[in-house]
């Protein structure tokens, strides 16, 4: 099983939601922890080294990519000059692979110096991936891990709301070698969509795209609690929400539900 993790905004998390979490690592055995960007809520050295930390200490091996708030806001030179330094100080590759007994996980690093939200991918990364997805083994579920999804429900005049540029031709390209699922944070709403039905894709097996919501931090989206999600080795997708009254994460629903 892997634990999906997104949005930990290291600077507005909440304790409570990280003591569940470390529970939660100790009492199910996890082949990995992939945490979908947005480490940090404003990519200072103390925020990366907190967030650090507490990943070290859950004891799992773990995966990271950067989010838009893991780039510096503020601060126009690092942001135009050296948007990953501090990032990569703490967690080296942008674009890491992660193997493990039942999983094969490639990082996308999405973020773009130029702008704030929205995610881009090159052809080059789309390339290189998809060569990567082609040599991996047919025998794991082939995952990506990128911080902004590539579907959502509702469109404005640039399309799908922060959805990566070029996001339908790479899944053209990566769906043929099996992709299972893109994993995402970034919107703080958790959910599933078929990725093969959205954008007509023409495969003969789902394309799964998982939202998680924030898992810590306490900038929730309206009403939408802390949440992650838990994929097993057969791809069986479960939900599990934060409850307030028992203090631990409690499972909501096995997905797909969209």
């Amino acid at each position: 099983m892997i634990l999906h993790l997104s949005d930990l905004h290291f600077g507005t998390e909440k304790p409570e939601c990280l003591e569940a979490i470390r529970h939660f690592c100790q009492t199910h055995p996890l082949e990995a922890v992939v945490i979908s960007g947005d480490l940090t809520q404003r990519a200072r050295l103390g925020q990366f080294f907190a967030c650090k930390k507490f990943l070290d200490q859950l004891n799992t091996p773990y995966m990271v990519i950067p989010g838009n708030h893991d780039i510096p806001l503020y601060h126009l030179w690092n942001r135009l000059f050296n948007p990953f330094t501090r990032y990569q100080i703490f967690f080296g590759e942008l674009e890491p692979i992660f193997e493990t007994e039942n999983f094969y996980l490639i990082g996308v690093n999405s973020i773009r110096r130029r702008y704030h939200t929205k995610g881009h991918l090159s052809l080059e990364q789309i390339q290189r991936i998809d060569l990567t997805l082609a040599q991996a083994p047919a025998s794991k579920l082939k995952i990506i891990v990128s911080h902004q999804p590539f579907y959502v429900p509702f469109q404005n005049k640039r399309g799908f709301k922060d959805s990566p540029l070029m996001a339908k031709i790479a899944l053209e390209a990566w769906a043929e070698h099996g992709l299972f699922a893109v994993l995402h944070g970034h919107l703080h709403q958790p959910a599933i969509y078929d990725l093969n039905q959205m954008f007509g894709l023409g495969m003969d097996h789902p394309v799964y795209d998982v939202h998680a919501g924030t898992s810590a931090s306490n900038r929730l989206h309206k009403d939408e609690p802390n949440s992650f999600n838990l994929i097993d080795a057969t791809g069986k997708i479960s939900q599990y929400l934060f409850d307030e009254v028992a203090q631990a994460f409690m499972l909501k629903a096995d997905l797909p539900n969209k």
